[in-house]
């Protein structure tokens, strides 16, 4: 089974291509986490919030993953980091066309 986690915080730019440009770094040593299967990318400049969906192999890595990512967003000054992990209904997911 795979579990989804959902992550938002505060976030008062950049966005879209200058998020990109400034995010690169971070976005490669996030393809190299314990378990993490695939991350979208999540912006909303209306509301100065930012996040991701993550996709993780276990429930422990996602938990993992959140603590280490809500730690180091706290050390930037990044508060309240919301996150929630979910277990992956694989079955009725692919029928909607998951990409898992």
């Amino acid at each position: 089974m795979s579990y989804l986690l959902q992550v938002d915080f505060p976030f008062q730019g950049p966005w879209g291509e200058e998020m990109t440009q400034a995010m690169k770094e971070l976005a490669n040593s996030i393809t190299h986490e314990p378990g993490l299967i695939w991350k979208i990318w999540t912006e909303n400049p209306k509301q100065n919030e930012a996040g991701g969906i993550y996709l993780f192999d276990t429930e422990q890595n996602a938990q993992n993953y959140l603590t280490m990512h809500s730690k180091r967003l706290n050390e930037f000054g990044i508060k309240p980091v919301n996150g929630k992990i979910f277990a992956v209904n694989k079955d009725l997911s692919l029928i909607d066309k998951a990409p898992l």
